[in-house]
């Protein structure tokens, strides 16, 4: 996959079949257009191009932007659209200038001028241009002109949950995991670096990592504890994750620590991917150090069932 960070590297192609939005989370609903753009380009002789943006459309123009929080970070989104067999991304740097681009500019000036569209491929519901005023209508209405072919994918449901970037962030934000995973297609994840904490699980016998992401904006899941599977070192190994506050240890700030099964090794400093795989239990204030470990061997074996049962 080549990926472009600026729009004016692009060289339009001859067939260029396109998909645009913001992708986060490239979640179930995300994979089916791409699956779909793909079929396409494989029928029409053309390649595969996905238009997205960043920041997030909603950091630069919402209100509340110091409250959202993203299922991906670039990187991750970057990862995920490679993974699913794009053959161009096209990052566009989203400003407040390029917000005010009327859905008529941004058909002309990006679609047709600058990438060459032959067919576009869009979700329900895709807005698009100044104040999102595009629409699957308006394109439809205009796309004969431009000589492009448009296609809108149907709204997609999981048990009567329409997939949706928010519906994902909602059920994790409530430590729902099975919706979280179910919409997703695959379990969450999160990427951070190893950092020293207070170092009291080594007392009672559970060694944590402490996992600190970088990225202020990207969605931890609601406080609790939950099986998961770890990536660090190149080795992928089961643990059992708290997110919280800590109580039992009078904790002030929040913090997600992972004791991993059968690992000693110090990796401090070093990155690590969890992977969400079962909610457990809510965070809990114990009385005292021996009730907390107790409380924790039980939630080692409830973890080692569910990476068990998800195996």
């Amino acid at each position: 996959m080549q990926v472009y960070y600026d729009i004016a590297d692009f060289k339009p192609l001859q067939n260029a079949i396109v998909t645009s939005g913001t992708f986060d989370g490239v979640h179930l609903g995300h994979q089916i257009i791409l699956a779909r753009l793909t079929e396409t380009a494989q029928t029409m002789g053309g390649e595969t191009v996905v238009l997205t943006f960043w920041p997030h459309p909603r950091m630069v123009v919402s209100k509340d932007s110091q409250n959202l929080k993203l299922l991906s970070t670039l990187e991750e989104k970057i990862a995920y659209l490679r993974q699913n067999g794009v053959h161009h991304l096209v990052i566009i740097p989203f400003t407040r200038e390029f917000s005010e681009l009327s859905s008529e500019e941004f058909i002309q000036q990006i679609l047709v001028e600058t990438i060459g569209t032959k067919k576009l491929v869009i979700g329900y519901d895709h807005h698009f241009g100044r104040n999102r005023e595009g629409s699957f209508e308006y394109l439809q209405q205009h796309a004969p002109r431009y000589g492009f072919e448009i296609e809108e994918i149907p709204r997609q449901e999981i048990e009567h949950i329409t997939v949706s970037s928010t519906k994902i962030r909602q059920a994790l934000l409530e430590g729902d995991t099975i919706i979280a995973t179910e919409l997703l297609g695959r379990n969450y994840t999160f990427t951070g670096i190893v950092v020293k904490g207070r170092q009291l699980g080594r007392t009672i016998g559970y060694p944590t990592a402490n996992v600190q992401v970088a990225e202020n904006y990207k969605l931890i899941p609601a406080d609790g504890i939950y099986a998961v599977r770890v990536e660090v070192r190149g080795q992928t190994l089961g643990g059992v994750m708290s997110i919280g506050f800590r109580p039992t240890v009078s904790g002030t700030n929040r913090t997600q620590e992972v004791y991993i099964f059968d690992f000693n090794d110090d990796v401090y400093g070093e990155k690590m991917t969890v992977e969400l795989v079962e909610f457990i239990r809510p965070e809990l204030k114990f009385d005292g150090l021996e009730a907390l470990k107790k409380a924790i061997d039980a939630d080692c074996v409830a973890a080692l069932a569910a990476l068990e049962e998800h195996s």
